[in-house]
């Protein structure tokens, strides 16, 4: 059994200047002076972060998984060069609470400060978050960020040492995307957003367009939307075979030898798709919605984010579709996406009935929060351990497709609190929480649980429910919603998804199938032993039907077209060959 610490002691410094460290219970950290770095007072969380092996730097390597490396964090506000702040055993960590229990060994040890602003909202509230800089909320690639390099460090048996990091690399800004023949980028002012932010913000699509665009200016066409995470560009397309010369990556994901390359030839085989004679013309977007809190705002309005559902559905989907000559109307609009973008998916076909005309939803995001993956939010306690007299179990949070578990609810929402309070981790859970949940005194987002012990706050749940509990809003308001949804709603799921996700799928199918004013003439589909991702195809494995999004749901979609389309609609300009 490996000894743990008893003490450690780390200077980190801003830039070259080395100051001496004591050999007492404490951890200096200093801003210091660098042409490098802004002499203005940095706002943030500064992270510490150890790795036992050079694989990569530290920060990349921070996960809730059993590849975990140790991480520890604070917060810092107006720190100004020569400032000095502590980190001792004080300071929560993760998988480590403490660094008193920092194990001996060799480790690679690396700091980041992740830069705060500050937002005065339209609620009259101040917070500081962090903003996406074009990475897609990515705390450890966000340009603007401070970072050191690796350093090795040994920590002895006796747990006493001391060192110095030196946090004087910048992270640069992120080039943006260039026009292509086929793939176009967008990015708007959204007049929405700027009022609640107290600031400028932006929406941005990538656009792809179908062939004979400009040869057919009398075409008018039909929308796609992929919801989903932040996409850098427009993803799974590509113009050309695969790169000969491109050296083979195994995923240890799917367990596929050379999935780089498989990838590659996706996209080239959806290139020669999108341009066959027969496939029908249309055009997809890719959303870019990224926000002070995750890379993605899902898609509703939001108490803590504002009202990105308004934003995107009347601001930004217009002005693409007069862009790029988009019919505009609901009937021509369609949803689809997976797990965060099959929540959206049908959480905006639910929340905007008239102003989309189908949504196929894949391996989504809880969609009833009796089944918030293993907990439910209005009966259960606590969302860390299962309820018992004299024994001690955890949640699980994610699985294999045998049901072996690696993470924990606890862990994840540990690591999340060690890289953000506030709901500011930018991570899964925390989304969750700054989406769905009112706003606290602070500004920020109200817990539904206490983020160190996983005691629910049943009142938070219930705002939850009547708000963004997709199976109860649709029974409680079926009245007015079913005939605007019938024929609509497409829910696909793994039975094995790795974070429990079908649970909630099941819950919503029992509601779905017993409709009977109107029946909701739909579908509910599960991929028997499928893991996340699992999107409706019986046939391919994941790994491949999850490269197949922007064409599998074709024909379906098709059909509704036919089925659904008003008196006098444009069935005929976009169907040229």
């Amino acid at each position: 059994m490996k000894k743990a610490l008893s003490l450690v002691f780390i200077a980190i410094l801003f830039n070259s200047c080395q100051d001496e460290v004591s050999s007492g219970a404490r951890i200096s950290i200093k801003l210091s002076i660098s042409e490098n770095l802004s002499e203005a007072p940095e706002d943030g969380r500064l992270l510490l972060l150890l790795a036992d092996n050079e694989d990569r730097e530290p920060r990349f390597q921070i996960n809730a998984g059993l590849h975990a490396q140790p991480v520890f964090g604070m917060n810092v506000e107006g720190l100004k060069p020569g400032e000095a702040r502590v980190f001792d055993e004080q300071i929560f960590g993760f998988p480590y609470e403490s660094l008193s229990e920092l194990p001996p060994g060799d480790y690679w040890v690396q700091g980041l400060l992740h830069v705060y602003d500050t937002f005065t909202l339209s609620t009259g509230h101040t917070v500081k978050l962090p903003m996406d800089r074009g990475e897609g909320q990515q705390w450890n690639r966000s340009p603007g960020n401070i970072y050191s390099k690796p350093i090795k460090i040994t920590v002895p048996e006796s747990g006493k040492v001391s060192f110095d990091i030196v946090l004087d690399q910048v992270i640069p800004p992120i080039e943006e995307p260039e026009d292509t023949e086929w793939i176009k980028h967008i990015k708007i002012k959204s007049e929405k957003l700027s009022k609640f932010w107290g600031r400028d913000m932006y929406l941005g699509a990538h656009v792809l367009l179908p062939k004979g665009f400009d040869e057919h200016p009398e075409a008018r066409y039909p929308l796609m939307v992929f919801h989903g995470h932040f996409p850098s560009d427009f993803g799974g397309f590509r113009t050309t075979p695969p790169d000969e010369d491109l050296e083979p990556e195994y995923s240890a994901r799917f367990d596929v030898e050379g999935y780089n390359r498989v990838q590659q030839q996706e996209a080239y085989d959806f290139y020669k798709r999108w341009t066959d004679p027969e496939f029908p013309r249309f055009l997809i977007i890719e959303i870019q919605h990224p926000t002070p809190y995750y890379d993605d705002s899902y898609a509703v309005n939001s108490a803590n984010q504002g009202p990105y559902g308004d934003a995107i559905t009347y601001e930004l989907i217009p002005h693409i579709e007069k862009e790029f000559r988009g019919m505009g109307e609901g009937w021509s609009r369609f949803l689809y996406g997976g797990s965060t973008g099959g929540w959206e998916a049908l959480a905006v076909q639910v929340k905007y009935p008239d102003e989309y005309n189908g949504c196929f939803a894949a391996c989504p995001d809880p969609i009833d929060f009796r089944a918030y993956c293993l907990t439910n939010i209005y009966e259960d306690e606590n969302a860390y351990f299962y309820k018992s007299n004299h024994k001690e179990l955890e949640v699980p949070a994610h699985r294999d497709y045998l049901g072996q578990v690696q993470t924990t609810v606890r862990e994840y929402n540990h690591l999340e609190l060690v890289l953000g309070d506030k709901s500011r981790s930018g991570q899964q859970w925390d989304i969750w929480e700054a989406t769905y949940s009112p706003q606290g005194e602070e500004g920020y987002p109200q817990r539904l649980w206490d983020k160190t012990t996983g005691e629910i706050n049943h009142d938070v749940a219930e705002y939850w429910k009547e708000n963004y509990d997709l199976r109860h809003i649709l029974e409680r308001d079926w009245d007015k919603l079913g005939e605007k949804l019938r024929g609509k709603i497409h829910i696909y799921c793994g039975d094995m998804d790795n974070y429990y996700l079908n649970n909630a799928v099941y819950l919503m199918e029992d509601f779905l199938e017993s409709t009977t004013d109107p029946y909701y003439e739909g579908e509910v589909m599960y991929g028997d032993r499928a893991e996340h991702c699992w999107n409706g195809d019986p046939e391919l494995p994941n790994h491949l039907s999850r490269l197949r999004y922007n064409s599998m749901y074709i024909p379906k979609i098709m059909k509704r077209i036919a089925e659904s389309a008003p008196p006098g609609a444009d069935l005929d300009s976009w169907r040229y060959r």
